[in-house]
């Protein structure tokens, strides 16, 4: 790699819409590149393209950085040495350098009107031919151009692409990469509008704020050419380009859409994803450390990342996965930070409302840790500590009320801890094994059947510690119903 002086790369994205995941892993390989290099990340807010600006976009690309913890030394809001850091702040600048590159003779205005571009479409789609235009304006003279000013026609500016040779460029991790000038075309630099477009400014900006190397998605591998011709008409030195795999379907035919489920950072983190799961997981799709760890922390991908090892071939993103690993970094908090992140979830879905709520949610997370994937599984989860149960599960039902002893077994465990003075998860344990073993059943005979009473589930974390928690009037209840409700049944 060409040493281009101390580190600076940028993540611009265009407010169009909320943050990507696709997007965020551009950002976090920039972040890693520059961490690693003791360089500058900056984030620059490409906002010319007025039609399909958002407006809260802005702000939700911020937070969901933040919260991935991807964090940048120059921007918007920090504001640094080369800013501003929003181009259409910039718009000045722009055109006045879109003007040189005319008087230099590497672009030229062109009056062509949208009518007559629509026309010249409609022509070339059906004569067979590629669309895009004819350079009309190209060759103007001086007087025309001088008349069709002085007539106050709009205009845009375009840029003089060489009619041969071809324009060449290195990626870093595609290695060379050619393209035959006919097939490029003039395209505009400057709108009539006098805002500027993509390839102009994000040039321009790139040059001016000193960015030594370029990450960005694979698909302005097309555009990279324009660039290139940019960067020698105002003779500059271009950056270093590196461009990034796609991310791809679940399936692995297409790039990730809205179609296959989540992909913006802020569904996920509503999911009850953890930002340093989402990290982890967005920095293996398409970089590897070079051993075979899966789990690690930004301070160890910082460590470990190397360009080099980025691939070329799209990265399948397994939602599966991010579950599994999330699941992980869940059983790696401690209890009571999990119990902090939980909480919001526990509050929205109206399960904890009051401080007793609060304590009671503190003693579930534990029996809970091993089994939730996300932080959003914790409402279903616990929903049986805090409401009544009204359904059983049909299956649990049918396995566990086969024996009709059952529920005179169950009358009797229900006094037994009636009785008891201490109803802690020994005690309860105790009493239900040793009237088990007074019946000559298996212990799961009484566990399984008392589960589904008290949760209407066959499924959970140890019966013992949960009816603990749940506490010996509610457990009392509960099996009072059930028999009450399945006596009656039958």
């Amino acid at each position: 790699m060409a040493d281009l002086g101390p580190v600076r790369v940028r993540f611009a994205p265009s407010p169009t819409g909320y943050l990507h995941v696709g997007g965020a892993r551009t950002a976090l390989y920039n972040f890693l590149f520059a961490r690693k290099h003791g360089g500058q990340f900056l984030l620059r807010i490409e906002d010319t393209d007025r039609t399909r600006y958002v407006p809260d976009s802005v702000q939700d690309i911020m937070e969901s950085l933040r919260w991935l913890g991807i964090e940048w030394d120059e921007g918007p809001d920090k504001g640094g040495p080369v800013g501003p850091y929003v181009q259409s702040e910039r718009v000045e600048i722009y055109r006045k350098l879109a003007h040189q590159l005319v008087e230099t003779g590497h672009a030229y205005r062109c009056f062509c009107t949208p009518e007559r571009l629509q026309q010249l479409r409609e022509l070339q789609r059906k004569m067979g031919l590629r669309t895009g235009y004819d350079r009309r304006c190209r060759n103007l003279s001086p007087e025309e151009i001088e008349k069709n000013l002085a007539e106050g026609k709009p205009y845009v500016i375009r840029l003089k692409v060489p009619l041969e040779g071809e324009t060449v460029f290195q990626d870093y991790l595609r290695g060379e990469i050619r393209y035959d000038n006919r097939e490029l075309e003039d395209i505009i630099l400057l709108k009539s509008d006098g805002f500027p477009t993509y390839h102009l400014a994000n040039v321009i900006d790139d040059h001016l704020m000193q960015i030594t190397h370029v990450l960005r998605a694979d698909e302005w591998i097309p555009s990279t050419p324009y660039h290139v011709l940019l960067y020698r008409a105002f003779g500059w030195e271009p950056p270093v380009f590196a461009h990034l795999p796609v991310i791809l379907s679940p399936d692995g035919k297409g790039k990730l859409s809205k179609r296959h489920g989540a992909t913006a950072v802020r569904e996920f983190r509503e999911q009850g994803y953890l930002p340093e799961a989402l990290v982890n997981f967005l920095a293996l799709l398409g970089w590897s450390p070079g051993d075979d760890r899966e789990i690690l922390s930004l301070d160890e991908m910082i460590q470990a990342f190397d360009l080099k090892r980025v691939g070329k071939r799209g990265a399948v993103f397994d939602y599966q996965k991010l579950q599994w690993m999330n699941g992980e970094y869940i059983r790696r908090l401690p209890p009571e930070e999990l119990y902090r992140r939980a909480l919001p979830f526990m509050e929205r879905a109206g399960l904890v409302k009051t401080p007793e709520d609060r304590e009671k949610f503190r003693k579930i997370v534990p029996l809970l840790q091993e089994r939730v994937k996300t932080l959003g599984e914790f409402p279903y989860a616990a929903e049986y500590f805090f409401r009544e149960v009204e359904t059983y599960d049909e299956k649990g039902l049918k396995k566990h009320l086969k024996n009709p002893e059952i529920l005179d077994h169950l009358a009797e465990l229900r006094n037994r801890l009636a009785a008891l003075e201490t109803f802690d998860k020994d005690s309860i344990e105790q009493t239900l094994r040793g009237l088990a073993q007074e019946l000559g059943i298996g212990a799961g005979k009484l566990i399984h059947p008392t589960r589904l009473a008290l949760t209407g589930r066959t499924f959970g974390p140890g019966l013992f510690e949960l009816m603990e928690v749940l506490g010996k009037e509610t457990c009392i209840r509960r099996l009072d119903r059930f028999i009450e409700k399945f006596r009656h049944a039958s």
